[in-house]
């Protein structure tokens, strides 16, 4: 790119960070240190401001830079995120949101906890948080790399590497200084650039054709070099029956992933009621939902716009495809406007990037502090070295993102999400929705149900086409790829479903129908909710 470009991407991102730091400078200048002022952020947000929080958090770089790409790649096929990304967001609303926020204090191993032996829970769910929240991590920090890859021509991989560091290095300092409160507005301020930034790129690509959206979709298709290929299912996975199970597979943890997500259940807990919490999902979906179908329009609008074969020779991933379709729309590489909208898009990206990182860092680390640490400290330990411990949690995290994140560059973004999908949906759900709607679930069953969902999908990943076995793995030169698909939800999912069953049943612990009793109306009612 032009040295145009640079300096004024580079400017606007700069801009972006100067703000952010400002929040988190002035909130924590403001903060009391309390666990709650740290991981919920006081309890004080309104449903439309956690709503704004909740889009900015999860309309990450796999939505906008990552399925973007794929629809620009693969059409149809590319729609396949789009659709559970947002479908996700029902099964939050009516099994999880509400109950949830009553249920638990600040994250997932709170609700399991409430009826079980609290030590061996808060082990288990703290480890698959942490887990999830590191793959998810690895998919920003890859965004990352991409887009700066781009704006300075793909010439530099140190700067490309550079970039990664700077990144995990802003989310440890947003996370360790500001907190939930912090983070909150940082998310709220992306959310707001994101979805305006959207509308523009929207609306300039139907006026490019006029309004007429049939008109798009098949200039895309000629212009893909597949033909009606393009608008139908099978140009991705299609063919034999691998590419078709690894449809169901991906399309399974899409849908039921969200739900376990550590850093959008923490989200339930900055607002103060259980029926807040549900107004704020409302406000979310309606947000997100048109997001996802501005992506549509993006996607095909690139494909029609730059062309595939120029989106896969900037970004082999399709990672590029945004930004170089607004560079087009502003009038091309050389023109003012085409230097300016391509800057302010960058900018957008790696404010998306930012915000999202943070919010999962702070989930990992309050996963961390409030789970692992507090299982196994002692008891006459002082609330206020939890969050120390948070604090100090939140640079490990950071390192163990950035080394991942360097292995993992040349992946697909939201490909990547759909991983930490299939973890979060393997490990997390289950024991979930057993602890909030089985009256006879155990400790050993929430174990169980946990480790039983969080080892298969891992093992299943490390022996797939990911890692190694074909020339597009992390690990070209080897082969040890002894499992087919590429996300293993559709097999390690019921595998933690049944591992809690199996735990459940062959327990020698008799179920607490008390307990139970007790939760069950706290999470219908929010009678005793904190």
């Amino acid at each position: 790119m032009s040295g145009n470009h640079q300096t004024l991407a580079l400017l606007l991102f700069s801009m972006f960070v100067a703000v952010t730091l400002a929040i988190t400078t002035w909130v924590s200048r403001n903060r009391h240190g309390s666990a709650e002022e740290f991981y919920a952020g006081g309890r004080l947000f309104s449903p439309m401001e956690n709503g704004f929080a909740i889009s900015g958090d999860y309309m990450s770089a796999a939505s906008f830079l990552g399925v973007t790409g794929l629809i620009a790649l693969y059409g149809y096929d590319g729609l396949l995120y789009v659709v559970g990304f947002l479908v996700a967001w029902l099964v939050v609303l009516f099994l999880v949101a509400e109950l949830v926020r009553n249920c638990g204090r600040f994250t997932l191993a709170d609700v399991v906890a409430a009826r079980m032996s609290e030590r061996p829970v808060r082990i288990a769910a703290g480890t698959s948080s942490v887990t999830v929240s590191v793959l998810y991590l690895v998919a920003q920090m890859v965004g990352a790399g991409s887009l700066v890859s781009l704006l300075l021509g793909g010439t530099s991989e140190a700067a490309r590497n550079w970039t990664v560091i700077g990144v995990g290095a802003l989310m440890v300092i947003y996370v360790s200084m500001g907190g939930m409160r912090a983070t909150t507005w940082i998310q709220i301020v992306k959310a707001v650039l994101l979805l305006g930034g959207s509308v523009v790129l929207t609306v300039l690509v139907l006026v490019r054709f006029h309004g007429d959206f049939n008109d798009l979709l098949r200039s895309a298709a000629a212009r893909s070099g597949h033909g009606k290929a393009f608008l139908v299912p099978g140009l991705r996975y299609g063919g034999d029956w691998t590419a078709r199970f690894d449809f169901m597979s991906l399309g399974l943890a899409l849908v039921l992933g969200t739900a376990g997500l550590p850093h959008i259940l923490s989200r339930f807990y900055t607002v103060p009621t259980a029926r807040a919490a549900r107004r704020s999902v409302v406000w979310s979906i309606g947000l997100i939902g048109g997001f996802y179908l501005m992506t549509i329009v993006l996607g095909f609008g690139a494909a029609a716009i730059v062309g595939p074969e120029a989106v896969r020779g900037s970004n082999a991933a399709g990672n590029t495809a945004v930004p170089l379709l607004a560079l087009d729309l502003g009038g091309g590489a050389n023109s003012t406007g085409g230097t300016v909208l391509f800057a302010v898009v960058a900018a957008i990206a790696f404010a998306t990037i930012l915000a999202v990182v943070a919010g999962i860092t702070l989930a990992s680390s309050a996963a961390v502090a409030h789970d692992l640490y507090a299982s196994m400290r002692r008891r006459n330990a002082k609330p206020r070295s939890e969050v120390a411990v948070a604090r100090a949690a939140s640079v490990g995290i950071g390192v163990v993102a950035i080394a991942l994140g360097l292995l993992a560059r040349d992946l697909n973004v939201a490909f990547l999400v759909g991983l930490a999908f299939a973890v979060a949906a393997s490990a997390n759900l289950p024991v979930l929705l057993y602890s909030l709607f089985w009256r006879n679930f155990t400790t050993r069953g929430a174990v169980w149900a946990v480790y039983g969902g969080l080892v298969p999908s891992l093992l299943l990943v490390l022996l797939s086409p990911v890692v190694s076995g074909s020339p597009g793995s992390l690990f070209p030169g080897v082969d040890f790829q002894y499992f087919p698909l590429e996300n293993p939800g559709l097999v390690s999912i019921p595998l933690g479903f049944v591992a809690g069953w199996l735990g459940t049943v062959t327990s020698h612990e008799p179920p607490d129908a008390a307990k139970h009793a007790e939760i069950e109306v706290r999470a219908l009612t929010g009678a005793g909710a904190v």
